[in-house]
């Protein structure tokens, strides 16, 4: 993404100098937004230094930006919101890249200050890869396209556009940013994708344990056969590339029997977000 004169604003990144700071802050330096990057931890600090970014002190980064990123974990954006948002310009936009703190309503706000959340999807499975470098790049952010998702507590197609364009820097390339509520990204991440995608990509990695150490099978062997028909799963489940075969379908029932219980669904309801939200951000519950 190009941008003119017109379309640049100005970024604070606050957590600069973490995992994720990191990442998006190495993605903001190539573009032409002036960007403010603010790091307290002495690591997080000499992370920023040695990839050449100067370091701005927050209460100077985040007076007069447009929007300021927060790219610290969940458990700190009460205190880092409670600090901060009090200092910001009126019509500012204070972007958490995940939604739990703002779904649990853990964030300081005010009525002039815009909140925003922003996601990455990751590189699809289905991405068609043409390079090392994207097939490198799992997770995204450096050389293979991903989508994002959003959502922002504003009508003004200015603010919006504001965002869209600073998730699209942040974690470039983006093909597609799809807009959502608050609610329904929380619903995404963690249930769908956390709840339910990595925990069967955890299952995986036992079940290969225990067929390559309680079983006996050659390791070499179980990864090729666990690999290859795991991109066949995902290819006929979630695209119906080609049907399962009779037999597999046997096996498959045998499986939701033995693994998966009958009332597995109500982890989308929203008592359950809840109670997964609050274990997440070590609460005893959720006020609503």
């Amino acid at each position: 993404m190009t941008e003119t004169t017109t379309d640049l604003h100005s970024i604070a990144v606050i957590g600069a100098g973490g995992k994720m700071g990191m990442r998006v802050s190495n993605n903001l330096a190539r573009t032409a937004h002036p960007v403010a990057y603010v790091e307290n931890s002495p690591a997080g600090r000499e992370r920023t230094i040695a990839a050449g970014r100067e370091l701005t002190d927050a209460s100077v980064a985040v007076a007069d930006a447009d929007i300021v990123v927060l790219a610290v974990p969940d458990l700190a954006l009460g205190a880092v919101t409670a600090e901060l948002v009090p200092q910001l310009k009126a019509g500012a936009i204070v972007l958490t890249l995940d939604p739990a703190a703002a779904y649990a309503g853990l964030l300081t706000t005010r009525d002039d200050v815009i909140q925003a959340v922003a996601h990455p999807c990751h590189p699809s499975v289905f991405l068609e890869r043409t390079t090392k470098e994207e097939w490198a790049d799992t997770f995204g952010g450096i050389a293979a396209p991903q989508d994002a998702i959003a959502a922002i507590e504003s009508d003004d197609p200015e603010k919006k556009a504001i965002v869209e364009a600073t998730v699209r820097a942040i974690y470039a390339p983006v093909i597609d940013v799809h807009w959502v509520s608050i609610k329904q990204l929380a619903q995404l991440e963690p249930t769908l994708v956390e709840t339910v995608a990595c925990m069967i990509g955890s299952l995986l990695n036992e079940a290969l344990d225990e067929a390559i150490h309680t079983m006996g099978v050659p390791e070499a062997a179980a990864r090729s056969i666990l690999y290859g028909h795991t991109q066949v799963a995902l290819a006929n489940g979630l695209r119906g590339d080609n049907p399962f075969s009779d037999a597999c379908l046997i096996a498959m029932d045998y499986g939701r029997e033995s693994i998966i219980k009958d009332d597995w669904k109500k982890i989308f309801r929203d008592d359950e977000l809840d109670k997964n939200l609050a274990r997440m951000l070590h609460l005893d519950h959720i006020e609503r």
